[in-house]
């Protein structure tokens, strides 16, 4: 039987705002643990994606010191060494923690601090969001670029379509900054459209491509991988259930994909636990979680070296 929680794991989407220990929080804000896990977690069904959306201010708001982003990022590390994760890219933006003065350069400091402190190794993807101005996000891929990091949209995709971002990607393009994109959770499929006209090769999610024959072929032909989050794909009902989830679907058709939690405290989840419902729903097995890990490696925002290494960690299982 496979045990899941030691089976060496790679996680390419996490955010570290919706991924902040209950236990750090009840201690920050002196606060109970079962008021917290309200303002934190997200329920079982929200809804919508923007309801989800919602709980995120609890944990914003605490990271706003150099102190909490350096301690919430190695905590988080320790989570993921507890979870059997051998590699994370951990997710954020930058300018949604600069309220008590810190500069984004500080922020982002201050997190990189926190991951070389942290057991597991973990790489930083700095986060635009879909309702900040032209010049903010533009201020995100300056820090990109100083800071050698790759990129990623973020935020209500419903709300705010991924085509009106076609300028940004144009210039991160321009700059030849790697990158991510949510899109194709709740929006419809023109989020996708415009995603793979962006010539994005990774994908936050994205499973309404099962929607469109044409975005499917258009997917294979550009090799795109998608990061999948089945257990916050329910929250937001982007899905009705485990059981209609497309992940099997996409996976049997033979496209890229990894599993990932999106949110490990706000949808209450480990990667162990998502493994564990997906074996138990479709009958994967360790070979099927091994080629999905080993996908989830070619995509990764590393070298050839440090892929060779993390695959022969799983190889070696």
């Amino acid at each position: 039987m496979m045990m899941y929680q030691t089976f060496p794991k790679v996680e390419l989407h996490l955010h570290l705002d919706g991924s902040m220990r209950i236990q750090t929080a009840c201690e920050l804000l002196q606060l109970k643990e079962e008021i917290v896990k309200k303002k934190m977690e997200a329920p079982i069904s929200c809804d919508s994606l923007t309801d989800y959306l919602q709980v995120f201010d609890l944990p914003i708001s605490l990271l706003q010191t150099k102190e909490n982003l350096t301690r919430v990022t190695k905590e988080l590390g320790e989570d993921l060494k507890q979870d059997g994760v051998i590699y994370a890219e951990v997710r954020f933006c930058p300018l949604l923690h600069i309220q008590k003065g810190l500069t984004p350069q500080e922020v982002i400091e201050a997190v990189l601090e926190g991951i070389s402190k942290a057991p597991v190794k973990m790489n930083l993807i700095l986060c635009m969001m879909r309702h900040f101005s032209l010049e903010q996000n533009q201020m995100i891929i300056k820090l990109a670029q100083q800071y050698h990091l790759p990129l990623d949209l973020a935020g209500d995709e419903a709300k705010y379509p991924t085509e009106h971002f076609s300028s940004l990607f144009s210039e991160i393009n321009q700059y030849h900054i790697p990158f991510t994109i949510h899109a194709g959770e709740s929006g419809n499929i023109d989020s996708l459209q415009a995603a793979f006209s962006f010539q994005a090769k990774r994908i936050g999610h994205g499973i309404q491509v099962v929607n469109s024959e044409a975005l499917l072929q258009e997917a294979d032909q550009q090799k795109v991988h998608f990061e999948i989050c089945p257990t916050s794909n329910i929250q937001t009902k982007a899905v009705s259930s485990y059981e209609k989830h497309p992940i099997a679907q996409l996976y049997k058709m033979g496209y890229s994909l990894s599993v990932n939690t999106d949110n490990r405290t706000v949808s209450h989840i480990t990667l162990s636990e998502e493994y564990e419902k997906l074996a138990h729903t479709f009958h994967w097995n360790q070979e099927d979680f091994k080629k999905i890990n080993f996908n989830a490696i070619d995509v990764a925002f590393l070298n050839e070296e440090e892929k060779e290494k993390l695959k022969a960690i799983i190889k070696a299982v």
